[in-house]
């Protein structure tokens, strides 16, 4: 895998932001229970930005910086913006913009269902020229190429007798294929949770990756989330072991343009949230190639007359592992600055330009 591959993962983060807040917006008419909410000063500080830093929060600049990373393959960064605009009007805009005028690799996504069948995923299929990655499917092996269980990686044995077929036929064979395996892998994360998630098949001597582990520790070292939200953290580490009332969970999938390949990306939120402010947790529990796994973390807190929100992403990838690593981290933290930081303008010339 290639660090620019850590550039395009920025962008389905920000889809999924976008759907969380969203969804959030839909519910703002519903009474619900007050939460605790923290102080922005509180979380500032949490997250290591200076006072100097809050004033120039506060004039428009957008301040990022990286966050401790929890391992050798973890990209961890945050990023803080202040938006002079009042929290209805901020969510207001979410409910109605469309997640395409900011987010142009988006290529289509739709919310699961509790009762989905296979029909959910018909959104993601591999178009006829697409050659690459058809035929690269039906030879699959375990690598870095695709994302798939070792399981997942001989079930396609069965379409290799395809090989001569038109590409027409092969395409909608493997596309068939393929969201057959989405649907599998959704409906085991949905029952067990992160035990659910099987590993990525790599080659013989080189450990499979393992989404679950990665997942579950990024979690855990996000500091905001512990001590603010402790029972949203326990929710998300837990799930499917209860869902406390007030916090409201959805499942998604994306089409996403990651590294000019076609990406199957299947998702999870979690919603806590009340009139005065919010946190969403997302994460990608299976991505089709190019990275392992995402933890967000998204905050969005009234201060003065504006809100302020927060946005925490932290990504696994075995592209910075290795020989190296610390040059790979160092490029990929810029890299992935450069595009949070790109997104949440792109995100206030939106809102206020309304």
């Amino acid at each position: 895998m290639r660090i620019n591959a850590i550039v395009n993962t920025k962008n389905s983060r920000l889809n999924g932001f976008c759907w969380l807040c969203i969804l959030l917006a839909l519910w703002l008419a519903i009474p619900l229970p007050v939460l605790a909410l923290p102080a922005v000063g509180e979380v500032l500080a949490l997250l290591g930005i200076s006072p100097k830093q809050v004033a120039k929060l506060e004039q428009g600049e957008i301040i990022s910086q990286p966050n401790q990373e929890s391992g050798e393959k973890e990209l961890a960064m945050d990023a803080v913006l202040y938006l002079p605009v009042p929290l209805a009007k901020v969510f207001d805009y979410l409910r109605r913009a469309e997640v395409e005028a900011i987010d142009s690799d988006m290529v289509a996504h739709g919310d699961i269902s509790p009762d989905a069948d296979v029909s959910a995923f018909k959104g993601f299929a591999f178009a006829e020229n697409q050659t690459d990655e058809v035929e690269g499917l039906l030879a699959a092996e375990p690598g870095d190429r695709f994302n798939l269980s070792r399981e997942e990686i001989d079930s396609f044995k069965s379409l290799r007798k395809l090989a001569d077929a038109d590409k027409k036929t092969q395409a909608e064979a493997v596309s068939a294929h393929y969201q057959e395996i989405l649907l599998h892998r959704w409906q085991s994360y949905r029952s067990r949770g992160l035990a659910g998630i099987a590993p990525y098949a790599h080659p013989e001597g080189v450990p499979d990756a393992d989404p679950a582990a990665e997942l579950r520790v990024s979690a855990e070292s996000d500091k905001a989330f512990a001590r603010y939200y402790p029972e949203l953290k326990k929710a998300w580490l837990d799930y499917p072991n209860g869902t406390p009332e007030g916090i409201v969970g959805q499942f998604f999938w994306l089409n996403r343009n990651v590294e000019d390949r076609p990406t199957a990306i299947l998702g999870h939120r979690l919603v806590e949230f009340d009139s005065g402010g919010a946190v969403i947790a997302i994460r990608h529990y299976y991505v089709g190639h190019s990275y392992n796994s995402i933890n967000l973390i998204i905050g969005c807190l009234p201060h003065h007359d504006g809100t302020i929100v927060f946005y925490s992403q932290r990504t696994s990838t075995d592209q910075v592992a290795g020989m190296a690593s610390g040059l790979k981290h160092s490029i990929g933290r810029e890299r992935m600055k450069a595009q949070m930081v790109g997104r949440l303008e792109n995100l206030r010339k939106e809102i206020i330009s309304r």
